[in-house]
């Protein structure tokens, strides 16, 4: 990124002088204002508002409000402050243990952060304030949590790094050979993209070719591209852009639809700045479609397009797109030059942006000619198709996986723009499902209420099921299982049987103990039960967030008895105007903890777009 934009940027997402130490890290929550004293803006960490009656900065004693509404103003001012301060040191040990890898550690504190705010007693609708920070808190820890938490919940494999990433730091020396080779080569090579032979691409052709790291990365892009090649084909060919800039994300992202740059904030296939409406992709507490692999290349075409429409030449359109276009320009204004290559000799460029054409390039021409590169016996992943039903009601996915007899991870993989485990409130999506079973899907749903989607279950029974036997599966009730299915006493189940099986939080909470099983993880208990990882770790005395099969856990809030006073004792007075409020159970909040309300938003390891401090990169044009 550009130092310049790169410090912009961090402004416009840096809270405040509390939030100084995150103002380097990706998705930092918003600073609203850039002058002290104007509206909004929010003093240092730790520091308060002068309150009525309170002694000022030389020692005098400040003059008092003349209403009792100010005087209630200032004390608001002040908790909302410290309420900021507090969510904000959270919200920097979140950041801390998910660049440390430990993604279940900072699950819990970005949903220790957004508990804070929810259950301050403040009103943050009201006040402009709270509000921002709010709305950019939830905008930062989602555009985190979509990178690690689903690999901490073991729904999804973890990220690659680009090919790119892995050679930004390799120099090459020119080599006349294989320049020459090459370009003999290109005469051969057909494309409807303006491909040039140089020493700059030569050597990205020699990395590719030559190193173990950089032809695997490549080979495994290259897979992955054929799940998405004929959708992105199609937006490209829409919008009259070269079919071969479906390469570039081979740079920006290997083509993996969840990559996700923790420095930055880029996210997706084509790593779109988090930017609110930017791309006409919609962003939002449930849904980030900057994921969505078909929605995302629409944007990627357009843009492309207009980057085209910008320049006149595909090669700084491309530098634009990384760099972004308002560097670009001012870069041919500043020499004269409308050429990537004559801005690339005279060093204006970044030195990512230096690498990203001709990288990209490179791998155009390789994937061009597989038998010549030792990619002849690339096998291309199949197509992902799906069946699409639009929703206007919150489903979770569970239910969804439920009722077209798929795995949860196979419904997650197929609605990678989900934030949480659900469908959004209140807006509709259109939820992909494995496709064929659109039938089964809306045949069966209409046996559940809309307002239990959110909670409900169904099940097919399997030989040898009983009705004990699925309610202690989904954690139900038997008799409640029966009476919504209009089973008898001592009716046997059949294999086959199709049953709803109706969930509730107050059955969950009856549960107290779970014995971990092969396969679970903390927040995989967590969510089954409605809980938070930070509670499952406090009620069990753990440390950390391993968790061993076998085990027996304590899912619900503990029953604590008050003690047995001895005879003819007086209990002292105490002062309880201090003493902090405990809450037995957290209300329900917009976070990724439970299964009906909670963000269960998840996402592989951010090995994408592995930056060194050297990098250059920025999407912020995007």
């Amino acid at each position: 990124m550009h130092r310049l934009e790169r410090d912009n940027l961090v402004r416009r997402l840096g809270l405040m002088a509390a939030c100084l130490p995150l103002m380097l890290l990706a998705g930092c929550p918003q600073d609203k204002t850039t002058q002290a004293g104007a509206p909004g803006k929010i003093p240092a960490q730790g520091t308060a508002p002068a309150v009525a009656g309170a002694p000022s900065a030389n020692g005098a004693q400040a003059a008092p409000h003349t209403t009792a509404q100010s005087v209630e103003d200032s004390a608001k001012a002040y908790k909302a402050q410290q309420l900021i301060a507090r969510v904000e040191q959270t919200y920097r040990s979140g950041v801390s243990n998910y660049r440390d890898g430990h993604l279940e550690a900072a699950r819990a504190d970005f949903d220790s952060a957004v508990d804070q705010m929810l259950t301050s007693g403040l009103d943050l609708k009201s006040d402009p304030q709270l509000n921002d920070e709010f709305e950019h808190l939830l905008d930062s820890v989602n555009s985190l949590e979509i990178a690690a938490l689903k690999q901490g919940n073991g729904l999804s494999p973890a990220i690659e790094a680009a090919p790119l990433d892995a050679a930004n730091e390799v120099t090459f020396p020119p080599n006349a050979a294989l320049t020459a080779q090459l370009a003999a080569e290109l005469k051969t090579t057909r494309s409807d993209f303006p491909l040039v032979v140089n020493d700059y691409v030569a050597g990205f052709i020699s990395y590719f070719s030559n190193s173990s790291s950089g032809h695997a990365h490549l080979l495994r892009s290259l897979e992955r591209a054929g799940k998405y090649k004929d959708m992105i084909s199609k937006n490209l060919r829409d919008e009259g852009v070269p079919q071969d800039l479906i390469y570039l994300a081979v740079a920006e992202s290997g083509f993996q639809p969840q990559a996700l740059n923790a420095r930055t904030g880029a996210g997706g296939m084509w790593q779109f700045m988090p930017f609110a409406n930017a791309y006409g992709l919609a962003r939002n507490g449930w849904v980030d479609e900057r994921f969505d692999p078909e929605k995302s290349s629409k944007a990627y075409a357009r843009y492309m397009k207009m980057l085209y429409n910008q320049f006149g030449d595909w090669y700084l359109a491309m530098a634009a797109y990384d760099w972004g276009p308002g560097n670009v320009q001012r870069a041919v204004m500043r020499t004269g030059y409308a050429d990537f290559w004559e801005l690339y000799r005279r060093g204006v460029l970044p030195g990512e942006t230096k690498n990203y054409v001709p990288g990209i390039i490179a791998a155009i021409i390789m994937a061009k000619n597989p038998t010549q590169y030792g990619l002849d016996k690339l096998v291309p992943d199949p197509p992902v198709i799906s069946d699409t039903v639009t929703v206007d009601y919150t489903i979770d996915l569970p239910l969804v996986a439920d009722l077209t007899d798929a795995s949860l991870q196979e419904v997650v993989a197929l609605n990678p723009s989900l934030l949480r485990m659900s469908t959004p409130q209140d807006m509709p999506f259109d939820l992909h499902i494995p496709t064929g079973t659109l039938g089964a899907f809306q045949t069966r749903v209409k046996q559940i209420p809309v307002d239990k989607r959110s909670s409900w279950r169904f099940h097919v029974v399997k030989a040898g099921e009983s009705l004990d036997s699925v309610a202690a599966l989904l954690h139900a009730r038997a008799a409640d299982i029966a009476e919504t299915n209009s089973l008898a006493k001592g009716d046997i189940l059949d294999e086959g049987d199709e049953l709803v099986v109706p969930v509730t939080l107050a059955t969950k909470a009856h549960a107290q103990h779970y014995k971990v099983r092969g396969g679970d993880t903390l927040i995989t208990v967590a969510d089954r039960f409605g809980v938070s990882v930070e509670d499952l770790r406090r009620w069990n005395h753990l440390s950390s967030n391993a968790v061993k099969t076998g085990r027996t856990l304590t899912v619900a809030e503990p029953v604590k008895l008050a003690p047995r006073m001895r005879a003819r004792t007086k209990s002292p007075l105490r002062n309880t105007a201090h003493r902090p409020s405990v809450s037995a159970k957290k209300p329900v909040h917009v976070s990724s903890k439970t299964s009906s309300t909670k963000s269960k938003s998840s996402s592989k390891t951010s090995s994408t777009k592995s930056t060194s401090s050297s990098k250059t990169k920025s999407k912020a044009a995007r």
